[in-house]
């Protein structure tokens, strides 16, 4: 048994509360691959075409792959941002993601909300430039030249709705993550 004075004990049982606190900190941090924390973010403009709505078809079928745009970044800020990655969060059960692009509107002839892939007016993603390994700067006060999308392929009748998207990216130093609505529905018959 320890046998210590009230000061030594009183000590002791701060720097565990301390080590405590800072271990349940660790644990709860809003961390991004590769351990570097990101901030809230507010600098895309959340009312795009995406967040007003719902893109999908309902005659899909299990085996596709769809490509479905997430939300067209403006960047409402006037500091520039630097997008470093996009994602879709929780996609709809019965769909698997099969990865992510990011192409230039002028090489789509604009935003294809989505497109099922081999499809005639489905843009050839595989042929064109895929910026998503690459920073794309969005201007101050500007909408974005690239847009995000991801590869979804139907594994299974999907049941319920993919709704949100993310977005990471640098603005000055800091790393920023912020979530955008974006609903997509798939429905095989």
């Amino acid at each position: 048994m320890f046998q210590g004075s009230r000061a030594s004990s009183i000590r002791i049982r701060s720097a565990l509360l301390v080590a405590a606190i800072l271990a349940l900190s660790s644990c709860t941090s809003d961390s991004t691959p590769g351990g570097s924390n990101a901030l809230p973010g507010n600098a895309l403009d959340g009312s795009g075409n995406q967040s007003n709505g719902i893109v999908g078809n309902e005659n899909a079928k299990v085996g596709q792959v769809w490509w479905f745009a997430l939300p067209l970044p403006v960047n409402s800020s006037e500091t520039d941002i630097e997008i470093t990655s996009s994602s879709v969060l929780e996609p709809a059960k019965g769909l698997k993601v099969l990865g992510y692009g990011a192409y230039d509107l002028e090489d789509t002839e604009g935003l294809p909300l989505m497109a099922l892939e081999g499809s005639g007016d489905a843009p050839k993603f595989d042929e064109l430039k895929n910026h998503a390994n690459e920073p794309v700067t969005v201007k101050g006060g500007e909408e974005s030249e690239i847009f995000f999308a991801v590869r979804l392929k139907i594994e299974a009748p999907p049941s319920g709705t993919t709704r949100s998207c993310r977005y990471e990216y640098r603005q000055g130093q800091q790393l920023y993550r912020q979530t955008l609505d974006c609903e997509l529905d798939l429905r095989t018959n």
